[in-house]
This record gives C-alpha cells, structure tokens and sequence, in this order.
C-alpha cells in the first residue's frame, strides 16, 4: 500500500499533522481520488511501531504487518454492511449473517459498538484509531452519537472521517475535526499515473471519472467499465431497449450516471464547449436548456436508485425523460 505520486503534497501534510496529531481529522473531496486509501495509510503510520522519524509506516513492524492483515486490534473501521470490506473485532454478528438487507447507512448500533474500544487501553500502548467511512452515510442519530465522542474524545484515541460530501455532515462535527482537502489531481499527472498502472485509452478514462484517477483505474479493469461502456454505446446507437433491464441497484446507480454525464456533455456542446467526460457521438436533438433539466433530473434520480421501489419502472423513466426533439 504505496501512496501514488498525486497524493504526495497531502501525504506530506498528514505525516506533518502525525507529530502533534489532533484528536479527529476530515479528508474530504471528490470520490475516487485516493481518500479512504490516504486514511489506511495514515491509521498504520499512526500504529507503526519502527523507530521515528519516518515519512511513511515500515511495514515489517507487529503494527504494521496486523495492519496490513485487517487484525490490528487498535483499529476500527465504521462503514455501511453495504460496502464494508472487513471484519472488526467483537462487534457482533456479521452483516453476512443477518438475514436482513444490508444497510446503505452507518447506524447507531455500530457508533455504540465504539464504546468500549475507545475507553479501555490501547493493546499496543499507542493511539486507538477509528476509520468512519463515508461519514455522510450516518443517519442523524448515529451522527450525534459519534458527535459526543468528538466534543469529549478519550485520551489517545484519533477519529479518522473520510467524505465524499462534508456540506453533509452536521457543522458541529466539521468544525471539530481537521480539515485536510483531498482535491483532484493535475490531469496529466493523474493521466501519467494511470500510464504506468497500464490503462488502456487513460485519457478517456479519466475524463468519464470526472478527472478522478482511482475512480478511472477501478472502471478500467473492473466490471463496472466496461458496463458504463456498454451504456454508452447503446446511447450513440439508440439502442434503448438494451438499457431497459436494469433491475439492482447498483445498475441502476450506474445508469442514472452515465445518463447525467451525457447530458452535461450534451448541454456544454450546445454552448459549443468541448465536453467534460468524453461522451461523445450522442444525438445532437434537444437545446441546451432540455439538457439542462434532463442532468438536475437525474441527480434526483440517482439517489432514488438506491432505494428503487419498481426498478424496471425508474429505469424506463430515466430514458423517457431523453431530450429528443
């Protein structure tokens, strides 16, 4: 876990932070430029038991290697079951065991669980950290009660916030963390990086990602791509029909994407400005104002597709809404 040449300037920043490091941070910017990972490197450089100073985590250290294999037991990760990737220690039954759906928000039992992790010692004599990831999927119960351990957090504990929409978060809790901005990169360092982890048109990638390096890299070589290229391609066709049979949340999270990318692309080429995110070679049919409307539409419509009632339904009512006069 290396930190990509785009990331240094901030890295540095929070190897500086490290020395007299406060009690919460806030990394927050765009999704897909390296937030979460910048987290993880930071919370084994906190736990890193090699001799200091440093400028990043041995790796070969107890800490490091129970880090690096998810069992550090002076580390927890507050995620939603929907995307959580790890097992945290004596938090209960699994989400994998739970006969119920998994949850999109981060609830308040597993802001609770935190208790008895943040008021007893730390295993290893150092700092007790908590990855909170993406803070804006608490819900305001779970909110206010990760809030009364920020107002008062226990000694030596550290709460690492990972956002992609701080405006989100409660003011109260922006305002007693850190603020450390992780924006997006220059693009052709971001394109030079994607070179050498060897994608393919990186370029392209890039601007679909918005400008966001990591983002681009999960769409190149992941299922994800080369279904947004798939959406694509049926848009410059017409082929309409082919897009009708998204029917999980996740495709239809996708769609409301690609379609709302288009459309700011449609809307700048009616300006005659050169498109953001590379869709090109769609219909040239509906004005600027139609393309306008259809984008601030879909931003709706993206957050209704992750609690679709009919999803067959919402699917043909996002593609209804095309401009095409």
């Amino acid at each position: 876990m290396t930190i990509p040449s785009f990331q240094q300037e901030v890295w540095n920043r929070l190897v500086r932070l490290a020395e007299q490091a406060p009690h919460a941070l806030l990394l927050h910017g765009p999704q897909g430029v390296g937030k979460l990972h910048l987290a993880e490197r930071f919370a084994q450089f906190l736990l890193c038991e090699a001799a200091r100073p440093r400028t990043a985590p041995c790796g070969n250290c107890d800490g490091c290697r129970w880090f690096l294999a998810g069992h550090h037991p002076d580390v927890r990760f507050v995620e939603p079951e929907t995307i959580a990737r790890r097992a945290t220690i004596d938090d209960g039954e699994s989400a994998e065991k739970s006969k119920a759906k998994p949850s999109a928000e981060i609830k308040i039992e597993q802001v609770r669980s935190l208790a008895d992790f943040l008021n007893l010692g730390s295993h290893r004599g150092g700092k007790r950290i908590v990855v909170v990831h993406p803070a804006e999927a608490m819900n305001p119960i779970s909110a206010n009660g990760l809030l009364k351990s920020l107002e008062e957090p226990p000694a030596s504990a550290m709460f690492l916030l990972v956002s992609h929409r701080p405006a989100r978060l409660l003011p109260t809790m922006r305002s007693r963390c850190v603020s450390v901005p992780v924006p997006l990169p220059n693009p052709a360092a971001a394109k030079a990086w994607l070179d050498s982890q060897g994608v393919r048109d990186a370029a392209r990638r890039l601007a679909f990602a918005g400008g966001a390096p990591l983002k681009a890299l999960e769409d190149a070589n992941g299922e994800r791509g080369v279904r947004a290229d798939q959406i694509l391609q049926a848009l410059v066709s017409n082929d309409l029909e082919r897009l009708l049979g998204a029917r999980d949340r996740e495709s239809l999270e996708l769609l409301a994407e690609v379609l709302q990318r288009c459309a700011c692309d449609r809307a700048l080429a009616s300006f005659g400005l050169p498109p953001k995110y590379g869709c090109e070679g769609l219909s040239k049919t509906g004005t600027s104002r139609e393309w306008l409307a259809y984008a601030r539409t879909l931003g709706h419509d993206r957050a209704l597709a992750r609690h679709p009632l009919n999803p067959g339904m919402h699917a043909t009512a996002m593609l209804e809404g095309l401009p095409r006069k």
